[in-house]
């Protein structure tokens, strides 16, 4: 019998880097095991060392395999489980969207700074800072492109859901915490993520959990 896929991940209100991962695997109908460790706590980081040496979630823990990255969990896990199909199958396609994951990935540093994910939170016109602007304009044509060339086949970026979706489900989170406006294309792509069944128990738990991360609180 294989071993249980175990994710480790924080704060399901404010961890964007857990819940990307996480919203693959429950997309694909992928079983696994959940530890939600809260984070900035008295012990948070000694009982995140105690599943990965790089002391930050998400870790997906599978047997004695430890991966410790977001990018890298989902790679493995498209490669565990190809009938998922977590990649699009056209070669041109899933070059692309490995492209537009990396992408997130590495960049949008002013989004991701000066927006931190708040799920439960509503900031309308906060976190409007230097670098913001055109990193949401880049998103938003980043979006539209793909869905106009790659998305014929369903409401995702490349039609049906794939890992591009899951590492920019957190940019949705950002944009309705802060009323950021959407042309029609992007609302459209925002409003199916937000919508997709997958995500709600996320989103119900965010906002069940009690524990406040003050820097990710823009007053």
């Amino acid at each position: 019998m294989s071993p249980p896929l175990v994710l480790v991940i924080g704060n399901k209100n404010y961890s964007s880097w857990s819940l990307r991962p996480w919203l693959a695997l429950a997309a694909a109908g992928i079983p696994f095991e959940e530890i939600r460790i809260p984070l900035y706590e008295a012990g948070s980081k000694a009982e995140i060392l105690r599943h990965s040496p790089a002391g930050k979630v998400p870790v997906l823990k599978h047997g004695g395999l430890v991966v410790w990255d977001s990018l890298a969990i989902c790679e493995y896990v498209a490669e565990r489980f190809p009938e998922a199909q977590l990649w699009p199958a056209d070669p041109a396609a899933r070059a692309t969207a490995r492209s537009a994951s990396a992408e997130m990935h590495s960049g949008f540093v002013a989004l991701r700074s000066q927006m931190p994910m708040n799920l439960r939170a509503h900031k309308p016109g906060r976190g409007r800072g230097p670098g913001v602007q055109e990193d949401v304009d880049r998103i938003t044509t980043l979006w539209r492109e793909l869905r106009a060339r790659f998305g014929a086949g369903g409401d995702f970026l490349f039609g049906r859901f794939s890992i591009a979706d899951a590492m920019y489900a957190p940019v949705v989170g950002r944009f309705r915490t802060y009323e950021v406006a959407l042309d029609p294309a992007s609302r459209r792509y925002a409003d199916a993520v937000w919508a997709l069944p997958a995500l709600q128990p996320w989103l119900e738990a965010s906002r069940a959990e009690t524990e406040r991360i003050a820097a990710s609180e823009i007053e």
